[in-house]
């Protein structure tokens, strides 16, 4: 079975997809931008974006009736590796051990020019 899971809480997808998808016990997030989904607006500086990205997440995981405790796997995407230090302090502040898997991936250019984006995959059940 598959659902879409929606939040007014996180900003809306900006083309034919979902904020998220659950398929039998696993949740798949969409890759999270630094929009604030009340004012549409990019936050400033690599933390603030970091902030605003984790807590879009957290609406969505909340949204599906999970947290981030059960987070298996997490895609963070970063416009310079130089921001690696700070995307770390902000993303780890938010999460429990276990820590779920990662891979940080520095690339080119990131939708609306920001410094950040972060998927995720959380287990429901």
């Amino acid at each position: 079975m598959v659902k879409a899971i929606h939040t007014e809480n996180a900003p809306a997808a900006i083309g034919p997809y979902s904020q998220a998808i659950q398929a039998g016990e696993f949740l798949y997030i969409s890759g999270q931008i630094p929009v604030d989904p009340e004012t549409g607006e990019i936050a400033e500086g690599i933390e603030k974006q970091t902030e605003q990205v984790m807590e879009n997440l957290k609406a969505i995981l909340r949204e599906a009736e999970t947290d981030f405790s059960q987070a298996v796997k997490f895609t963070i995407y970063l416009s310079s590796m130089e921001h690696f230090g700070s995307v770390n302090e902000v993303y780890g502040s938010y999460l429990i051990e276990p820590y779920p898997a990662r891979a940080t991936i520095e690339v080119s250019r990131l939708p609306k020019d920001v410094l950040v984006e972060i998927d995720c995959i959380a287990h429901i059940g």
